[in-house]
């Protein structure tokens, strides 16, 4: 594995079940990352030195799940030029991933957070790589038979349900 142009980071391990589908999508898409925990409110010291710290060691893109109040996104977009993309995490504590959607969504104007869908680390990792693409032809290319393979199998789940 080269050097990675991707940080996946997570409140808690507890959020790893969610944020894993970023990583094997990314994996699958041949981009490389790392992936840690980095709590904003149980160790503010360590999401400080990583968000300041990620463009230096060469990430390109900031994937950043939590669940419950959902700090964790914003506070690491407002430390970093980097984009930075925000997975709602539907946890125990939460109000049924709403709490976790509005405090990722509703980031005011000069600190965007790209969010996606509640759970949906899987379309964080795929929009980080779409990020990643417009600079690398390999992960173009490797985006696009992707993307392919998805028409194929609509086109094949399709012909399954003509056929019955």
């Amino acid at each position: 594995m080269s050097q990675p142009q991707i940080g996946i980071i997570m409140g808690s391990k507890s959020d790893l079940h969610v944020m894993q589908d970023a990583a094997d999508v990314l994996k699958e898409l041949g981009v490389d990352y790392e992936i840690t925990v980095v709590s904003a409110h149980r160790t503010p010291d360590r999401m400080f030195t990583y968000a300041r710290e990620a463009a230096g060691r060469g990430i390109k893109v900031i994937i950043a799940g939590a669940g419950g109040a959902a700090h964790l996104p914003g506070m690491v977009a407002s430390l970093t030029h980097l984009p930075v993309i925000g997975v709602p995490v539907k946890s125990n504590n939460s109000i049924d991933g709403w709490d976790s959607i509005l405090s990722i969504l509703q980031m005011p104007n000069g600190i965007p957070v790209a969010t996606v869908a509640l759970n949906a680390a899987k379309n964080a990792g795929i929009l980080a790589a779409q990020i990643i693409a417009t600079a690398d032809e390999n992960i173009t290319k490797n985006l696009i038979a992707f993307k392919e393979s998805l028409a194929q199998k609509v086109e094949e789940s399709a012909r399954e349900m003509e056929g019955l």
